[in-house]
């Protein structure tokens, strides 16, 4: 079979094909001083990608928001590249493994591949997985981009690739992270959020600013390190207040904290999860102050949408008084309690997803919020009840009503999607699981397969307003992860360009 470097022009074919053959009998007649006790292990640990699923797992762990969208990211762009190589490029050029004749026994592999040589799929899978992790974090793809290379290397340095092999599985990789791209679009891609601008103080050092920390958040210590510390030393002129679960109810301190940023004419701050925040946009709404997120959540929902990743965004932003103003999400009871409106930055929802909260709620802390959730999931998913309600006068029975803040683009793994592009579109996006025969399983197998939007059990729409009746005594909501009882009818509409927030300047 001929050599896949060898096609073309004989004399180029020629050329090619030695200097390929030269290369790798140059990295195999040299001694590479530390090479030998590393780089055989770290090719063996590539093998099937489990080197890669194990980063991908403490990434998933530890790296808050922005290290899960880069480990998904990457898992994607290593499955595509994997199957890419593995049923057309070793098919498509059979070509044999280099001679070991050249390469030292204690570098070798201890089980020497037997598929064909081009091209590498430990290269493509390194490339795919360190570039699409770089298309949602630069930060994680600086630090796996040496692991990547030295993989890549290791093929050539344990005698079972030929340079070339290599090149050819990293460019497949990297354009398979490109392709799953532009299937799904990075954050760095989308447009930024809340486009509206809004005028808001800057606040140099944090004059006027009061941060509420409230450290009950699980996530603060892993995801953000000392938030407090890190408040204080880019802001020091901001007044921090450190909330403790005995410090009495939440809403009280953020309502001192809001008087105090009115007085000092500065902004309300709040470091914590999404319940939190939903917490701290409802005083500042209620005192007309501006809105400060600082990320300190499991899932930081609403940061991320804005763009706020990290303590460091938020505090360049309030320094430079960058803002904008975004819509709020409002539930009005009609009849029932609670008495007064339910304010969500989010999501509301009815159903199956309240219980799916308390579920994660009460495994979180042993578990982890990810874990927890996807638990969660399987369990709803065998012991929950449709709810029977009218939705605009209609009677349905639902496993699911959620309503999002806004247009989301998208599902995740689920019902519910995951990313919005606007801030303030004056939308709801609604979506609707349908009860019936098998409608749970057709439901997971739709969301599984990529056809939800056609599964007849799964509905959507976005509007402005929604009016819900007839609900069942001991019905559960849930807006922005809190939980209460929902009243038996109410309406769902927003308070369009309502808040005003900071957020990062869009590069």
């Amino acid at each position: 079979m001929a050599d896949p470097t060898s096609r073309g022009r004989p004399g180029i074919r020629t050329f090619l094909s030695v200097q390929d053959r030269m290369l790798f009998e140059r990295v195999a007649s040299r001694h590479w001083p530390g090479a030998e006790p590393v780089l055989p292990r770290l090719s063996r640990s590539a093998n099937h990608g489990l080197l890669w699923f194990g980063i991908a797992a403490g990434m998933w762990a530890a790296g808050g928001g922005p290290g899960r969208r880069a480990a998904a990211r990457g898992v994607a762009s290593l499955a595509l590249a994997s199957a890419t190589v593995n049923t057309l490029g070793k098919q498509a050029a059979r070509r044999a493994r280099p001679v070991l004749d050249q390469v030292p026994l204690i570098r070798r592999l201890r089980h020497q591949p037997f598929t064909t040589s081009f091209p590498s799929g430990h290269s493509a899978s390194a490339a795919a997985f360190a570039v699409g992790a770089a298309m949602e974090s630069r930060r994680w793809g600086t630090a796996l981009a040496p692991v990547a290379a030295s993989v890549a290397f290791s093929r050539v340095y344990t005698g079972v690739h030929y340079p070339s092999d290599v090149l050819a599985g990293a460019t497949l990789g990297a354009g398979a992270a490109f392709a799953v791209r532009g299937l799904v679009p990075s954050r760095f891609q989308l447009p930024p959020p809340a486009r509206p601008r809004a005028d808001a103080p800057a606040l140099p050092e944090g004059a006027g600013l009061v941060v509420v920390v409230n450290t009950a958040s699980r996530a603060l210590p892993t995801a953000l390190g000392d938030p407090i510390r890190q408040l204080r030393a880019a802001l020091p002129r901001a007044k921090v207040v450190r909330y403790e679960a005995d410090a009495g109810p939440l809403r009280t301190v953020l309502d001192e904290a809001a008087r105090d940023a009115r007085r000092r004419g500065g902004a309300l701050g709040v470091c914590g999860g999404d319940g939190t925040v939903n917490a701290a946009a409802t005083t500042a709404l209620k005192h007309a102050v501006p809105l400060v997120v600082v990320p300190g959540g499991t899932f930081n929902h609403f940061a991320g949408d804005l763009g706020i990743e990290t303590v460091q965004d938020a505090c360049a932003a309030v320094a430079s008084g960058s803002a904008v103003r975004v819509d709020v999400g409002r539930m009005t009871p009609e009849t029932g309690h609670p008495a007064q409106p339910v304010h969500f930055l989010n999501t509301f929802s009815l159903g199956s997803y309240p219980e799916l909260v308390r579920v994660r709620e009460s495994w979180e802390d042993e578990l982890g919020g990810p874990l927890a959730s996807l638990l969660g999931v399987v369990r709803v998913l065998r012991t929950s009840r449709p709810v029977t309600a009218e939705v605009n006068g209609r009677r349905r029975s639902m496993w699911l009503l959620f309503a999002g803040n806004g247009a989301y683009r998208g599902v995740g793994v689920g019902v519910a999607p995951v990313r919005r592009y606007d801030l303030a579109d004056g939308l709801l996006d609604i979506r609707i699981a349908h009860a019936g025969h098998f409608a749970r399983t057709r439901l997971l197998t739709a969301a599984v397969t990529g056809v939800l939007r056609r599964s007849p059990v799964y509905a959507s729409a976005r509007c402005r307003r929604l009016r819900i009746s007839g609900l069942p005594a001991g019905t559960d909501m849930a807006y922005d992860g809190e939980v209460g009882p929902a009243p038996p009818a109410f309406v769902i509409d927003t308070l369009p360009e309502a808040l005003t927030v900071y957020r990062p300047a869009p590069e």
